[in-house]
């Protein structure tokens, strides 16, 4: 018999083959695996030491649909993580596993080795919709550098930037090669700009293209306004765990894009749609006259 943190251990009747008892295993004491396992028993809530008798059994919950799935799986290889986008199944927890592990830039491998979990069950919990238990997601928080509550998507919601400052922060400025190459990436921005009720600011999907910050929009939306006009646009990104983080701010006139071979080279290229929906076609460039950037980080140790 073997285990994983977060696995559930169940009590049979000899007889009827009943569950009599059942409760999480929270704590291991051999490497391996192997019993004794510390239970908390859904019942009570308690937490004992558990020597298994020949009445119990441990349930890996997904990790044995895994196995199961057979060798020719590329799930069951741990490879359709790292290889290819998450899958559409991908429940909300596998979606910010993904995500947090490919921002540390590690492997299936690296982290599973980190949690102390198979790696074809990692695989698993980041292409299907899963429930692992509390002692799993706990590991493997601890591998990616987050916490419990982010994976489970309690901090959606929360400001980010709520954590303790670094003791001795850095506060540097980005030149304009550094800035570009954080630009680069697409994702999302916040596009600032006059409008008939005062300056507002519009988050929005982006590309880089052609020397240019490009994106869509309806010509009934707000962030039409922003057509023949100066505007701002500002990209950052906060590593909440560590206090540090970067923006980069672009100044520059917003055009629309009437050429039609570009409109579709543009629609062609984009990596994603537009988060807020709507049919939204008409592209917007705002031209990178200044560009500046801003990166906290802790002072080197003498």
């Amino acid at each position: 018999m073997y285990a994983h943190l977060g696995d559930r251990l169940i009590v049979e009747s000899p007889s009827t083959g009943v569950t009599r008892r059942d409760g999480e295993i929270v704590g291991l004491h051999h490497d391996d695996g192997t019993p004794p396992y510390d239970v908390r028993w859904s019942d009570t809530g308690d937490v004992t030491l558990v020597f298994p008798g020949p009445d119990a059994r441990v349930d890996h919950g997904a990790e044995e649909k895994v196995v199961s799935t057979g060798p020719t799986s590329d799930v069951s290889r741990g490879e359709a993580a790292d290889s290819a986008p998450v899958a559409a199944e991908a429940g909300d927890v596998g979606r910010r596993l993904a995500a947090a592990r490919r921002s540390k830039g590690l492997s299936l491998e690296q982290v599973a080795q980190r949690a102390r979990m198979a790696p074809q069950y990692l695989a698993y919990l980041e292409t299907h919709t899963a429930d692992p238990g509390f002692g799993s997601l706990v590991r493997l928080a601890d591998a990616l550098g987050t916490t419990y509550v982010e994976l489970q998507g309690g901090g959606a919601d929360r400001p980010p930037g709520q954590g303790v400052a670094l003791r001795n922060p850095m506060l540097r400025d980005l030149d304009e090669e550094e800035c570009r190459a954080l630009l680069s990436v697409h994702g999302v921005g916040r596009l600032a700009l006059n409008t008939p009720d005062g300056p507002a600011v519009f988050p929005l999907n982006y590309v880089v293209s052609e020397g240019t910050i490009a994106f869509r929009t309806a010509p009934d939306a707000a962030t039409a306004a922003a057509v023949d006009s100066e505007v701002a646009f500002e990209v950052d990104r906060i590593d909440e765990p560590m206090s540090q983080g970067w923006s980069v701010l672009v100044v520059g006139r917003c055009r629309a894009v009437t050429d039609p071979e570009r409109v579709r080279r543009l629609t062609e290229s984009a990596p994603t749609e537009p988060w807020a929906g709507r049919r939204r076609t008409m592209w917007l460039a705002v031209q990178m006259e200044r560009l500046t950037g801003r990166r906290i980080t802790s002072v080197p140790a003498p």
